[in-house]
């Protein structure tokens, strides 16, 4: 059985076609500048290990959908013989608000209360709804699900999923709490339990999803005890790009000085803050790192504040569990910056962290980097939010 996974981004289309009876990624790609006469997409066949870049105009997401359906059976190169062997569609949809907690069968009803949340996720949701409705345009009659980015941590309980505002805020416009990259910490503690052959209800785990947007989350008996970020992804530890929490009065004090719109100072706080406003550099988290290891002193002051508060997360999840039992690293950060492991690992000697640096000289493949004798195991496992969706979808077509 064969799932499509798609991700849709305002002017952007991302996929996957993943054999669900091997788990392996048949074939993959990016649609770029929807919209655009220049827009144009990059297919990689991962048997063939070959990549093809097409420039293709595609002025909606339906053009690019249908576009990018035509590679996978493209007698060049084609993975599969027909779209029939197509049994399901699987999409990622950043926001579901309170309306829902798990995955869901696409209905018009579903389309809706997704659209509904849109004032949540402005930039997502839309986006995301555009994909649906294509496909349903491509592909008629064909099976899709919704996953989404926030569900996961529907389990947080209220008294941390809450702010300290008036109530009627909360319910007026839903202002609480609620955590994205739920996808990926759903996948990698699952993995983290096979890995260890136990159920995950046993164990209590601090999986660390670190990339230019972060997150952190505590999870007990397999569901999420509490997370960093919060209304909105921009919440937490401080990111590439992404301020992290703030005293709230900056915002309000900036506004007045500088005169600034709501929507300027939402581009400041996503798109202008962050590591690579303190280090004044490019939002490239690699060079701001290489560049805290010589004489730039503003980048060591941005790369200590990314491990003290990934470390204070931790430490503040420790607490919340009670103890922990795993922590574990994923997404691109997390995968392949052993430096930043060792420094935030390093800060957790406290618990008995211990981490073996030979092991954590690894980039990039599921392995444990603690030593014997460290309180808390310590694992890398690489994230596949793909298979993830894959895997929910499949579940509930059957």
């Amino acid at each position: 059985m064969k799932i499509l996974v798609l991700n849709s981004g305002s002017s952007s289309l991302k996929y996957q076609l993943i054999d669900m009876e091997k788990e392996e990624v048949l074939a993959s790609g990016k649609y770029e500048r929807i919209g655009e006469q220049e827009a144009f997409i990059t297919h990689k066949i991962e048997s063939q290990g070959k990549k093809i870049k097409i420039n293709h105009p595609a002025f909606d997401h339906a053009e690019a959908i249908d576009f990018s359906l035509k590679q996978l059976i493209n007698p060049e190169y084609k993975v599969i013989n027909s779209l029939d062997e197509i049994s399901a569609i699987g999409h990622r949809i950043v926001h579901g608000g309170e309306k829902f907690n798990k995955p869901e069968l696409v209905t018009d009803e579903v389309i809706k209360e997704i659209s509904d949340c849109g004032s949540l996720a402005p930039l997502h949701n839309p986006a995301a709804v555009l994909g649906i409705e294509a496909c349903k345009k491509v592909m008629p009659g064909k099976p899709m699900v919704v996953v989404f980015d926030t569900a996961f941590h529907q389990t947080i309980k209220k008294e941390k999923y809450l702010y300290p505002i008036p109530y009627e805020y909360y319910e007026k416009y839903g202002i609480r709490k609620y955590g994205f990259h739920g996808t990926s910490h759903m996948y990698v503690s699952q993995r983290l339990a096979e890995i260890e052959n136990k159920d995950i209800k046993d164990i209590k785990v601090i999986t660390c999803h670190l990339g230019q947007g972060a997150s952190i989350c505590a999870i007990k008996d397999g569901k999420s005890v509490d997370t960093s970020m919060g209304l909105t992804p921009l919440g937490g530890f401080p990111m590439v790009t992404r301020s992290g929490d703030l005293d709230p009065s900056v915002v309000t004090f900036l506004m007045k000085k500088e005169n600034l719109s709501p929507e300027e100072m939402e581009t400041i706080l996503n798109k202008n803050s962050g590591l690579a406003a303190i280090s004044n550099m490019a939002p490239d988290f690699r060079e701001i790192e290489i560049a805290s290891k010589g004489e730039n002193d503003l980048a060591k002051i941005a790369i200590e504040e990314f491990n003290y508060g990934i470390a204070s997360y931790i430490a503040k999840y420790i607490m919340t569990l009670e103890g922990a039992d795993y922590i574990v690293f994923t997404g691109g950060i997390g995968e392949n910056q052993g430096s930043i492991r060792k420094a935030v690992c390093d800060k957790l000697k406290v618990f008995g962290v211990e981490i073996d640096d030979e092991k954590n000289s690894i980039r990039g493949e599921e392995i444990l980097i603690s030593k014997p004798e460290s309180k808390i195991k310590v694992y890398i496992i690489p994230t596949n939010e793909e298979l993830m969706i894959a895997k929910e979808t499949l579940k509930l077509i059957k």
